[in-house]
């Protein structure tokens, strides 16, 4: 098969909405093939493209793409994500559960990946936006209990100096392939992206609080008083207000 050809039919059928052909003309390439005559095209596709493959994860049947993206192109795909205003974010978390998990995978090399480009730390912060009381209490107690005595948030100073306590959890105790194992890893092997997404977190719970947009984040003034108790039980979300599922790419 002409790759050429093949991307540019490939980019046309997702220019059309047409997410489930595109994905099948990859597949057969890969049947047809082999996996790396796929990851070949996948290299030459641009990051929006294989993003919108991606998203239209469907757990009923295994999708080739997701099983041969690397850390890499993964990477710079979800940080494109949140142009599409998804404000359940239900489509990223379940692109990222199925990458980040998948069977043969490193879920570190998609982390550090995540971690070394600009927006990184924003997407991850996306990806928890529904759980972000539960995210504060195992960054205060190392556990995901949160209960209606919160107490203060940990100020980014004291979350530099808590970094290397020892995990109250172990991670086979959290190991769900979902949020808590992905917040366990960050927390306990990649610190930095871990502080770095919760504050962002944090920014984007006040410009929810606010009225504000995304890219109006105001200055995070860790002055540890910020209340989580409605967040986690259906009454307020630190996310976008919009519900536009329309991709803005």
């Amino acid at each position: 098969m002409n790759h050429l050809a093949l991307i540019t039919q490939t980019r046309s059928l997702i220019a059309a909405g047409d997410i489930v052909g595109a994905e099948s003309a990859l597949a057969e390439l890969a049947d047809a093939e082999g996996d790396n005559a796929l990851m070949v095209v996948l290299d030459q596709l641009a990051p929006k493209d294989i993003l919108a493959v991606m998203r239209e994860y469907d757990d009923s049947r295994a999708s080739v793409v997701n099983l041969l993206v690397t850390p890499e192109q993964f990477a710079r795909a979800m940080v494109l994500e949140k142009q599409y205003k998804d404000l359940s974010h239900t489509h990223l978390r379940s692109m990222v559960n199925a990458v980040i998990f998948r069977d043969d995978g490193e879920p570190l090399e998609f982390l550090n990946a995540i971690g070394d480009l600009e927006g990184g730390s924003e997407a991850l912060a996306n990806y928890f936006t529904e759980k972000w009381s539960r995210i504060e209490a195992f960054a205060r107690t190392g556990t995901f209990d949160a209960t209606e005595d919160y107490g203060l948030m940990l100020t980014e100073e004291q979350l530099l100096a808590s970094a290397y306590v020892q995990p109250q959890l172990l991670q086979d105790e959290v190991a769900d392939r979902d949020w808590m194992q992905l917040a366990w890893l960050l927390r306990y092997e990649c610190r930095d992206l871990f502080i770095e997404m919760l504050l962002v977190l944090r920014a984007k719970a006040r410009a929810h609080d606010l009225g504000l947009e995304d890219d109006e984040l105001p200055e995070e003034d860790d002055d540890g008083k910020f209340e989580t108790s409605d967040t986690d039980r259906g009454k307020a979300t630190p996310a976008a207000r919009t519900s536009d599922e329309e991709s803005a790419i």
